[in-house]
């Protein structure tokens, strides 16, 4: 694993230091020799939000199959309002995947502050 993080390193954000973490268990389910699970936290998963937001956005702008969900009593806003918590829903993931180490210093010197001013 560290071997993978090492030659991908550009794909991890430096604010989150040791975020690879391994586990083996030498039980293998019935009937296999071995098995794995691979569980992520990533910010990537944007780019799979991004796709599912144009695609929906180029059909809601056609109305496409729109009539069968306002004939079980939708309304259009619902589908606005999705699409507009989902564009939301991007952009923090990019914030997050722009952020930097120094950044999160900054905001944590900031609160610091803000708690020394309060007191």
């Amino acid at each position: 694993m560290l071997n993978v993080q090492n030659k991908n390193s550009s794909y991890f954000v430096e604010w989150i230091p040791n975020n690879v973490k391994s586990s083996v268990c030498d039980i293998p389910p019935t009937g296999l020799k071995m098995a794995s699970t691979f569980i992520g936290n990533s910010t990537s998963i944007q780019e799979m939000f991004r796709r599912v937001s144009e695609q929906f956005t180029a059909m809601f702008r056609r109305k496409a199959f729109l009539h069968w969900y306002t004939g079980e009593g939708m309304d259009e806003m619902e589908f606005t309002e999705a699409e507009s918590n989902m564009n939301d829903l991007v952009s923090e993931y990019q914030q997050y995947q722009d952020a930097t180490a120094e950044e999160e210093e900054d905001y944590e010197d900031e609160g610091v502050e803000d708690n020394y001013e309060e007191a």
